[in-house]
C-alpha cells in the first residue's frame, strides 16, 4: 500500500478535480502490475494496473488507495473490471468520500465474492487527498495560507517593501508549495503593490496553478499587470460576479464555493494582512505554512494578519504539526485549534 500511495502522488498535476489514486497488484508474494490515475477523464489507477497484465488477475490481490468506483462516469466502473479480472482480494486505504457513492464499490466487490479489507494506511491516504475530501464533503477546497514573516511577526514595511524577508532556500520551497496547489489566491492590494506574476518559477516544475484575485473595489483594470500573462489563467472576483457579505465586501466563502464548483481541490492563499485576517475570521483557512526569518522588523512594520483582538480570551490558538529548518529560516506547519 505504501508503494500505491507513492504511485498516486505521480498524478498530482494531471488528475484535475479527481483524487490521486494508486494501485498495486500482488500475486504469490510478487508484484505483477502497478498503475496510477494519470489524467482527468482517462483510465483510473486500477485499469492502468490491470492493463499491464491484460486484465488477467486470477487469484491476485489488489492494493488501492481509494475505494474502486462502481458507477459509469467518464470511464467505466473499476469495480466491475476488478470482478471480471478474477482477483480474489482487494485491500483499500479509504472509502470514497463522496457521500453519494461511498461504500458502493466495496458492496459490489463483496457481492461478487471478492474479499475486501479497508483502512490500511488510511490516514496517509486521507492526507494525500485532503483537498478532494473536503470538497466532496463541503463544496470548499482545502486552503493553505503561506506567510513569510520576521521573528516578530511582520510581513512588510509600512511602505509595502517586503523583498526579501526569508532566504533563497525558503523561497525555493515556496515554489514547490505553489506547484502542489491548483490555485493561488490573493487580493487586489497585493497585486497593485507588488505586481507579482503568481507563477511557479523553478526549473523542473512545469505546473502553474490558476491565479485568483479578490477585487472588491474593481481596482484591477490594467491588463499589462503580470497576473494577465499567458503563463496561467487568471480569475478576478468582484462585486459583479460574487455574493456580498453584510459589510458590503465580497463574501469569501462564495469565492471558494465557486472554485470548488470548478473542481479546484486545493488553494494556496498568498495575500496581505487584510485578506489573511478576513479569511481567518471567516474560518476558511485549513492550514498555515509560515516561513519565519531570524530578523526583527520593528513596530512600524505590518503584521501578518489584521485581526480585531483586544483581550486574551479572544486570542486564536494554533496547533503546531511540524517545524523544520530551511537554512536559517524556520518553516512551521500549523492549523487553528477547534
Amino acid at each position: 500500500m505504501d508503494l500505491a500511495l507513492k504511485l498516486a502522488c505521480q498524478g498530482m498535476h494531471g488528475v484535475g478535480a479527481n483524487p490521486m489514486v494508486g494501485c498495486v497488484i500482488e500475486k504469490a508474494g510478487r508484484i505483477i502490475a502497478q498503475g496510477y490515475h494519470q489524467v482527468f477523464g482517462e483510465a483510473h489507477a486500477e485499469i492502468n494496473a490491470l492493463n499491464q497484465i491484460n486484465h488477467q488477475a486470477d487469484g491476485a490481490t489488489l492494493y488501492v488507495t481509494l475505494e474502486p468506483c462502481s458507477h459509469q462516469g467518464k470511464t467505466p466502473p473499476c469495480a466491475q473490471a476488478i470482478i471480471e479480472s478474477g482477483a480474489k482480494k482487494v485491500i483499500i486505504a479509504m472509502l470514497d468520500p463522496n457521500p453519494l457513492v461511498s461504500g458502493k464499490g466495496v458492496a459490489m466487490l463483496k457481492n461478487a465474492g471478492i474479499e475486501v479489507l479497508a483502512g490500511l494506511l488510511e490516514q496517509q491516504a486521507q492526507q494525500l487527498n485532503r483537498g478532494f475530501i473536503k470538497r466532496m464533503k463541503t463544496g470548499l477546497p482545502f486552503v493553505t495560507c503561506k506567510i513569510a514573516m520576521s521573528l516578530d511577526g511582520k510581513t512588510s514595511m509600512q511602505s509595502g517593501e517586503s523583498k526579501w524577508i526569508t532566504g533563497e532556500s525558503a523561497r525555493i520551497d515556496v515554489q514547490k508549495l505553489r506547484s502542489k496547489n491548483q490555485a493561488i489566491l490573493t487580493g487586489s492590494g497585493t497585486i497593485l503593490a507588488d505586481n507579482p506574476a503568481m507563477t511557479v518559477r523553478l526549473q523542473g516544475l512545469s505546473h502553474t496553478p490558476i491565479r485568483v484575485v479578490i477585487d472588491s473595489g474593481h481596482l484591477i483594470t490594467d491588463k499589462t499587470l503580470n497576473i494577465f500573462s499567458n503563463d496561467a489563467p487568471t480569475q478576478i472576483f468582484n462585486t459583479d460576479n460574487t455574493k456580498l457579505a453584510t459589510n458590503g465586501k465580497i463574501k469569501l466563502e462564495d469565492v471558494l464555493l465557486q472554485l470548488g464548483d470548478q473542481g479546484i481541490n486545493t488553494v494556496l492563499l498568498e495575500a496581505g494582512p487584510g485578506l489573511i485576517g478576513a479569511m481567518i475570521e471567516s474560518n476558511l483557512i485549513d492550514e498555515f505554512i509560515i516561513y519565519s526569518a531570524p530578523t526583527l522588523m520593528g513596530s512600524h512594520a505590518n503584521s501578518m494578519a489584521q485581526l480585531p483582538i483586544n483581550q486574551m480570551t479572544d486570542k486564536i490558538n494554533l496547533a503546531i504539526h511540524d517545524v523544520r529548518m530551511i537554512d536559517e529560516d524556520m518553516r512551521i506547519t500549523a492549523s487553528i485549534k477547534p
